[in-house]
């Protein structure tokens, strides 16, 4: 059983977080219950609380993103994908290009150790690039803290264009969640929710528990099989998981150990969110697409947070999650034979 402090210390970690929110969604933020967690759980976790969101609370969590996003998206991101099929590969091929440069100089000019720098640059599948960089060499724990930086800076910045680019903020952070009167559909939900994550995690899929149910619930939706509907209250419960999840990873620990490379590590997320930014305002010349939607479509990860922003807003979803989804394959597939190509050219130039 947790004892009394953590017990304490979480009950405070959820005060903060609603104060967070609050203060946020009277500022009209959009998900504004992801961002006051995350802000809130990276202060309690560097202050040294070691508070932790279990694995199975988190893979929920996903989940439950997953449902909200087919019903937001339904079937249309086939479509889109068919449409705007060479774009939305250019889109994903640049944004990948990008982070791998950035890898790549970090790397050459020893920000930090080996090819750490490299698995950390990687635009998306934060938990699976740490677990592969461990097996290939790297240091698990600056590759996590980079993921993570490079996650909450994506948060933060999408957040930001995503209320200034907004004609009309809304204010619900459930936006797009749909009418969760009817009990047969939030128990339908529930399940294709249930479901979808279990095959696909089985079946080794990347981000399976977020994957998973966004595909069987669009194709349940979009047939008129399955009508997805979810309490507020639970994707409240979902977006602040998510938001403690990531926070939380931010340790004094960490912190210390990665001091001399953090000017580093945030001048290269930073140069990677704006060099993408670049992109999407070029995209915006290109297709007749917004230019929040392409801010949202090219932001370098992660796939669940970026999900939230976007139904939580205008943006058009299914072209964002298209290419968010794309991408996070792409990038699980080429993620190590990336690193290991700046790795050994590297080394081959200092060899003497």
């Amino acid at each position: 059983m947790p004892s009394l402090r953590t017990i304490g210390l979480w009950l405070a970690l959820v005060a903060a977080s609603a104060l967070i929110a609050y203060g946020l969604t009277v500022a009209r933020f959009p998900a504004a219950l992801l961002l006051g967690p995350m802000i809130a759980a990276i202060a309690f976790g560097v202050g040294g609380s070691h508070l932790n969101v279990p694995r199975s609370g988190f893979l929920a969590a996903q989940a439950m993103i997953g449902c909200l996003v087919a019903h937001a998206v339904t079937g249309q991101i086939a479509q889109t994908l068919y449409e705007d099929g060479f774009v939305i590969v250019a889109v994903v091929l640049v944004t990948v290009a990008f982070s791998g440069l950035v890898g790549w100089v970090l790397t050459r000019l020893r920000v930090l150790p080996g090819t750490t720098a490299a698995w950390g640059s990687s635009p998306g599948g934060a938990s699976a690039m740490v677990a592969m960089a461990e097996d290939f060499g790297a240091d698990p724990r600056l590759v996590a803290f980079m993921q993570y930086v490079r996650v909450a800076a994506v948060v933060f910045s999408a957040s930001l264009a995503a209320r200034f680019l907004m004609h009309d903020a809304p204010l619900g952070a459930a936006a797009g969640a749909g009418d969760a009167s009817e009990l047969s559909s939030v128990a339908a939900t529930l399940l294709v929710a249930a479901v979808g994550a279990f095959v696909a995690l089985k079946l080794k899929v990347p981000a399976g528990a977020q994957i998973g149910p966004m595909v069987l619930g669009s194709v349940l939706h979009a047939t008129g099989l399955v009508r997805m509907a979810l309490p507020v209250t639970i994707l409240e419960l979902a977006y602040a998981c998510i938001g403690w999840y990531v926070g939380l990873r931010f340790t004094r620990e960490t912190l210390r150990m990665t001091f001399t490379a953090l000017p580093g590590i945030l001048v290269a997320t930073f140069t990677v969110i704006l060099l993408c930014a670049g992109w999407a305002f070029l995209l915006t010349l290109i297709l007749p697409i917004d230019l929040l939607t392409a801010v949202l479509a090219t932001s370098p990860g992660g796939l669940d947070s970026v999900a939230i922003i976007a139904v939580g807003s205008q943006a058009d979803v299914s072209f964002v999650l298209a290419v968010q989804t794309l991408r996070l394959f792409v990038v699980l597939l080429t993620g190590p034979l990336l690193a290991k190509w700046i790795s050994r050219s590297v080394n081959e130039d200092a060899a003497p």
